[in-house]
């Protein structure tokens, strides 16, 4: 067995339980505009016997809109945000052109899930701000969560007009751009995301991603690997890292990481991504062993019938036509897979070849 590359062999998998931050919840009523009522106060008698009135506090002043945004933030940082979307709208009231307050809307909104109450909020302080970043790249956002990804592109586009050196427009457009099937166009900003951030794991995947789909399976490995070295290794990466492996014909590299990705997640996708490495290793029992294991975990993947199938057909036709169960079992497994899709013409035209009749 070929060694691991540096990438999967110096980082140890560690599993962290979640945890709960203790939360400090900020009273709203500091941030009210109203005066505070003077205190009661008690008469005191000085020296020479006169009668001497301490003084109440002054009156608060008012806070400015800036500060009274500020405060919805910070209490929709600690989750309040039923009290913060009060604040904004409280302000809009006074002030209906008020950007940072549609932004703060949006950004709550984004936190929730609510795509749609989002993107009418981001959309407002675009026309009221045009050459607001926070607006734009919000907004951008948003319309990517809404699969509107062309939209977002023009979004993006607009944002990184006014910072051209923002790490995450960078990474989000060429996430946009891969979203649209155009990875040609996705590689420049990439690139770009790692050039300001060479330190930065997602902009490294993302890069990773985008020579993956061009192609350049060399340079795409070379990237997954790096994220590896910068970050945790996550499900996704170790898919696309594994991809890339069977891609270049690295197959007992691509059987290293799908063991990893076992670890972490036992999914019947990474089953499958290990048998079919296998397979192309020749570790035909291996293989076959694999992809039982993924219809084990998931009786509906069928990929991995497919790959049960060609396994045994294979058996079938290297006995000299000679084993039938190795060929009732490739029948069993491609009648199993065209169950869940139907639609798979190559299956269809193995079962006619050897079954017909």
């Amino acid at each position: 067995m070929s060694p691991l590359p540096t990438a999967l062999r110096r980082r140890p998998i560690r599993f962290v339980a979640g945890s709960i931050a203790a939360v400090t919840v900020v009273s709203i009523a500091a941030c009210r505009t109203t005066p505070a009522e003077p205190k009661p106060v008690t008469p005191a008698l000085s020296g020479g016997g006169s009668l001497v009135v301490e003084p109440g506090p002054e009156p608060a002043a008012a806070l400015t809109m800036e500060a009274r945004v500020e405060a919805a933030r910070e209490v929709a940082e600690v989750g309040d945000y039923e009290e913060a979307l009060r604040i904004f709208q409280s302000l809009l009231s006074e002030n209906p052109t008020l950007t940072t307050a549609f932004i703060g809307i949006g950004d709550i909104h984004l936190a929730q899930g609510n795509y749609d109450e989002a993107e009418p909020a981001f959309a407002r302080a675009v026309r009221l701000e045009p050459a607001n970043f926070d607006a734009q790249f919000g907004h951008g956002r948003v319309l990517q969560l809404l699969l509107r990804f062309a939209d977002a592109v023009k979004a993006y586009h607009r944002a990184l007009a006014i910072r051209p050196y923002s790490v995450d427009t960078n990474v989000n457009i060429a996430t946009a751009y891969l979203q649209l099937e155009e990875p040609d166009l996705a590689v420049p900003f990439a690139e770009k995301a790692v050039e300001l951030a060479p330190d930065n794991g997602a902009a490294r995947t993302n890069l990773g991603a985008a020579y993956e789909r061009v192609g350049r399976y060399g340079d795409a490995i070379r990237q997954y690997e790096v994220a590896m070295e910068l970050m945790e290794p996550s499900p996704p990466l170790l898919l696309n890292l594994i991809n890339a492996y069977v891609s270049e014909k690295r197959f007992q590299e691509a059987v290293n990481a799908a063991e990893i990705l076992l670890q972490i997640e036992p999914t019947a996708n990474a089953h499958e991504r290990m048998a079919f490495a296998y397979f192309r290793l020749g570790q035909y029992e291996d293989s076959k062993a694999a992809y039982r294991r993924a219809v084990q975990t998931d009786p509906q993947h069928w990929p991995s019938w497919n790959g049960i199938g060609v396994n045994a057909l294979n058996r079938w036709l290297a006995s000299g036509r000679e084993d039938r169960n190795a060929k009732n079992e490739a029948r069993d497994a491609f009648r199993n897979s065209l169950r869940i899709k139907s639609d798979q013409p190559k299956v269809v035209a193995l079962l006619s070849k050897y079954y017909a009749g």
